[in-house]
């Protein structure tokens, strides 16, 4: 009674069997993929072409899916094909194979060089692979591996999917895959076997022949005739026989030719040893039976010079050292440096700076002592403080510059060849490298890269830090460089020097920063040059007499507008009333600007020609074109700072008058030089030379009736408070050559010449790495048309394109730059693979027989460069084979004189001939001495058949058995077919 009131006991438990198990819902998701992916029933394809494997397009789609919490990818593999016609399907047979049935016996892609390993093994067009995730363990225990198949086995039998679905057990690196595929009433099952050693009962084609039968164990007598493909792998590994064609440079000897240094405006190239490693050669026999060739443990007639098809592929040596992309990585790795040139050099100890701070002081104090027998010019700070620099640099000691004596004065006079001729014309000297042609598309290469021309002094000084770096020092070696450097143009500046190998005019925007701040430097040379010849011409001619006011330019008595065409304002702003608008009181500057004014009215000043037949229209007056003041040059970051300044005024009434201001200085010395050219003018005067748009003309009729044009300011002039009239109104009448200059040489020359001695050697190379990279696409484009190589042009075309982008911007990413490198080295590496290729087999020097063998030869290596794998025509007995031929001999000449210790000349036996006619006469014994080709590196058997299994009645289904056979592999990859409706 107690147990029956007891509540507890009326609970029972309630097992729900329709709940889905997590084997269940594996399978479920499995299935929803293939849906997914649209591989439900019947598939439909074009029979395979000879080779499609190989040059056909495959692609393939993955997903996650998971079994409980253990993660699988699931892949789709399949070769891009044009669909099928739609006659076909009609066609087809409800009971007909799977579509990788029969792919199993197509024999028009046996041994694809480059494919999935699966395609190579069981020669399917599509399958789909299961694998463990990229962080979960592999499937080792025979329990999962049964469950994961027989998961496959359900999904494929639910689905009615015909694509063959694989699963990866065992470790990765085995590549071990099980799998299945279903059909109507047949199913293939796909094994594998993988051993280390290969068993010797199955060391030839007779016991993988009894294998094979034992598997499929056909019933009939006699067995269906077995077809059987075989490919022979040999390697060639010993290049000895062939003379490396690259010899590295000899760099000790750079300098002992003439004066100059001629090696130090070229970039070494090449590899500096041999680039490919290894030629695999696989001869294949494609389809034979069985009793045609025999293979057994006791003889072999598979005799590779026998086989009807060679194909060859070489195998490159991973990073041959180029020297062309070392020179690129060294450059590139000062860049990511960050100490100073004064710390690189190690000359920032106190004792030194107590030097350099008692000599520069002393230099300062003779700037106030009266001094009557130095110029005035040379008493300024620029030459006291390179005087002391110089008095320090003598007393140091020689053993701590980096670069000796001779490599410095070569490179100084690479870089400065005008420095060796004493009073030459430099348009005479000329650079001592090879530049393309101003016209050619690779000379206006430095536009896309911003970087320089390539016969600029910049590009030089690029490729010889270049090369100290690498070579002569390193960074201390470059620090040394850039302050040799840096000197010299200082002192081109103090002494009136054009640099050379920089073209005139301003910066060109379009280069580096680095080759602006030099342009721009030259420009103050020739303003401070230009002014210096004035001075001494005029002071020659007396024009010291000349008083304050005295016009200068031609008047309308005085000399004519062509005496005064030729000269420009420069050649009057170093006078004596240089700063003669500097007046601090402001009623002198009334006073002065009173007189201008007057004086202007009687005698003009500053005329360069006369401007067409127009006249004054006040006076008529001819209207005199004035002698301007050219505007100031800018580089790019003066540009940008002028532009922030401007930006920072704002938008309100007061910054946008102010910022207009400030953009018309040029426009206010127009003015001023017109009014001082043309007395009497006004603004409609100044407005039709200047800006002929802003000057309106319409025909007026007077009460007269007479028609007659009259000219009025535009609109935009009209506008109350125009920057034009306001500037107009405040101008005077001031010749060009009395103005406050536009550009101040002597301030702009002191910027460029401080931007440079403060430059780093890590900022030095960021500055000149796109005039290194321009100078090593030339050379690899130099080197590749002697080789003409259609990928190494598209890879240049590549190369630019993106290079260009990221030199465009204002600081690049390192790791961008870095590979941009990498894809210079890797065409260099092409080029060199080439040129070894070309060596071995004879394509470049040598005479060859026929003059259609060597443009045979030329194809094949083509092929080599592009091809993973290239057929040789004419098997052993074409060109190509012949040449092959003999390098194997060679190579087992040499490797069986090594092992049998005889001392063997290896000259005589490199330069021996190797006719085929004394290799074929030669006796048994020679040949055993001396076989042909080593023991095959590796063996492909691939055997196939059709035959009814597993009964005698049931339907004949193809059998398939690839093996590998390798040094340390053993390898047998089978696809055997079943009748599932006749067993």
């Amino acid at each position: 009674m107690a147990a029956d009131s007891d509540p507890e006991s009326e609970v029972f438990e309630i097992t729900d069997f329709t709940t889905a198990s997590e084997w269940e819902r594996f399978i479920s998701r499995v299935e929803e993929v293939l849906n997914d992916w649209k591989l439900i029933g019947s598939r439909v394809g074009k029979p395979l072409e000879k080779g499609e494997y190989t040059s056909g397009t495959w692609e393939e789609s993955s997903q996650e899916i998971s079994f409980a919490d253990f993660k699988f990818s699931i892949t789709h593999h399949y070769l891009k094909q044009e669909s099928a016609e739609n006659d076909g399907r009609d066609e087809l047979e409800e009971d007909a194979y799977p579509l990788a049935m029969q792919d199993l016996l197509c024999i028009n892609n046996d041994f694809p060089p480059r494919a999935h390993c699966l395609v190579r093994w069981f020669g399917v067009r599509e399958f789909v692979v299961i694998s463990p995730g990229a962080n979960c363990e592999a499937i080792i225990s025979e329990s999962k591996c049964s469950l994961l198949l027989s998961s496959v086995s359900i999904a494929l039998a639910n689905t009615g999917c015909q694509v063959p679905l694989f699963v990866q057990i065992q470790q990765k690196h085995r590549k071990m895959f099980s799998g299945e595929c279903q059909g109507p009433g047949v199913r293939s099952d796909f094994e594998m076997v993988h051993l280390r050693r290969v068993p010797s009962q199955y060391n030839h084609l007779s016991g993988l022949l009894d294998i094979f039968k034992n598997k499929i164990g056909c019933p009939l007598t006699p067995l269906p005739p077995i077809n059987i493909s075989i490919r022979f792998t040999y390697v060639l590994q010993d290049w000895q026989q062939c003379s490396w064609p690259q010899q590295p440079p000899d760099f000790d000897a750079l300098l002992a030719g003439e004066v100059g240094g001629v090696e130090f405006g070229k970039l070494p190239f090449g590899a500096c040893e041999d680039p490919i490693s290894e030629l695999h050669l696989a001869a294949t026999w494609p389809s034979l039976t069985e009793g045609i060739v025999v293979d057994n443990d006791v003889y072999s007639d598979l005799d590779p010079l026998q086989a009807p098809h060679w194909s060859v592929r070489v195998r490159t040596a991973e990073n041959p050292q180029c020297l062309l992309g070392e020179f690129l990585t060294e450059f590139f790795k000062i860049c990511c440096r960050k100490e100073t040139t004064e710390e690189i050099l190690g000359r920032s100890t106190a004792e030194e700076e107590g030097k350099e701070n008692s000599d520069i002081t002393q230099a300062l104090s003779k700037l106030t002592e009266p001094s009557t027998a130095v110029p005035i010019h040379k008493l300024s700070v620029s030459s006291m403080v390179h005087s002391a620099r110089k008095r320090i640099r003598r007393h140091r000691r020689v053993p701590e510059s980096p670069l000796n004596n001779d490599v410095l004065n070569s490179i100084l006079l690479y870089l400065f060849p005008d420095a060796a001729l004493d009073k030459a014309d430099v348009s005479e000297v000329r650079p001592p490298q090879q530049s393309p042609d101003r016209q050619s598309e690779d000379y206006h290469l430095y536009n896309q890269l911003k970087s320089c021309p390539s016969d600029s002094l910049t590009h030089r000084l690029a490729l010889c830090i270049c090369m100290v770096n690498f070579h002569h020092g390193g960074v201390r070696a470059v620090a040394h460089l850039w302050q040799e450097f840096v000197l010299e143009m200082r002192y081109r500046w103090e002494n009136n020097c054009l640099i050379y190998g920089l073209a005139s005019g301003p910066p060109d925007l379009r280069c580096c920063l680095l080759h602006q701040k030099l342009q721009m430097l030259n420009c103050c040379i020739e303003r401070k040059k230009a002014r210096d010849d004035g001075k001494k011409s005029s002071s020659s001619d007396g024009a010291r007499d000349r008083s304050r006011g005295a016009p200068e330019g031609a008047g309308p008595e005085g000399a004519g507008p062509a005496e005064a065409a030729g000269k420009s304002w420069d050649s009057w702003s170093d006078s004596e009333d240089e700063f003669f608008e500097c007046v601090s009181d402001t009623e002198e500057m009334k006073e002065d600007k009173e007189e201008a004014e007057n004086r202007s009215r009687s005698k003009p000043e500053g005329r360069l020609q006369p401007h067409g037949t127009h006249t004054l229209l006040n006076t008529q007056e001819p209207l005199y074109i004035p002698i301007t003041q050219e505007p100031a040059p800018m580089t790019e970051d003066l540009l940008e700072e002028q532009s922030e300044v401007l930006a920072k005024l704002g938008t309100s009434a007061e910054g946008a008058h102010l910022r207009a201001r400030m953009q018309s200085a040029c426009l206010l010395s127009d003015m001023e030089s017109f009014k001082a050219a043309n007395p009497g003018c006004t603004l409609l005067d100044f407005v039709r030379w200047y800006s002929p748009r802003d000057y309106v003309e319409e025909q007026v009729t007077d009460a007269d009736g007479r028609v007659e044009v009259r000219g009025e300011l535009s609109a935009r002039m009209k506008i109350p408070g125009n920057m034009w009239v306001e500037a107009w109104e405040t101008a005077r009448a001031t010749p060009a050559r009395r103005q406050k200059r536009l550009f101040d040489d002597t301030k702009e020359a002191e910027k460029v010449l401080h931007y440079l001695a403060l430059q780093k050697p890590s900022e030095l190379t960021r500055h000149l790495l796109p005039c290194v990279l321009h100078a090593a696409l030339l050379k690899i484009k130099e080197e590749e048309s002697a080789e003409d190589l259609p990928s190494v042009r598209s890879s240049l075309q590549q190369i630019s394109s993106s290079a260009s982008k990221i030199l465009r911007h204002p600081n690049p990413e390192f790791k961008k730059l870095e590979d941009v490198i990498s894809q210079l080295m890797a065409v260099e590496a092409v080029i060199a693979r080439a040129r070894s290729l070309k060596a071995k087999f004879g394509v470049c020097g040598g005479e060859r027989e026929r003059e259609e063998d060597g443009d045979e030869l030329e194809r094949f290596v083509s092929s080599l460069l592009e091809e993973p794998e290239v057929c040789v025509s004419g098997a052993g007995r074409g060109p190509a084979g012949n040449v092959i031929h003999k390098l194997f001999v060679s190579s087992q000449r040499l490797a069986d004189s090594s092992d049998e210790g005889f001392l063997v000349d290896v000259e005589a036996a490199l330069l021996a001939p190797m006719e085929e006619e004394t290799l074929r006469s030669g006796g048994s014994d020679d040949r055993k001495a001396f076989p042909d080709f080593p023991p095959p590196a590796g063996r492909e058997i691939l055997l196939r058949t059709c035959v009814p299994r597993p009964a005698p009645y049931s339907k004949a289904l193809p059998q398939r058995l690839f093996c590998v056979l390798m040094r340390d592999e053993f390898r047998l990859a089978g696809a055997f077919s079943s009748d599932t409706s006749f067993f």
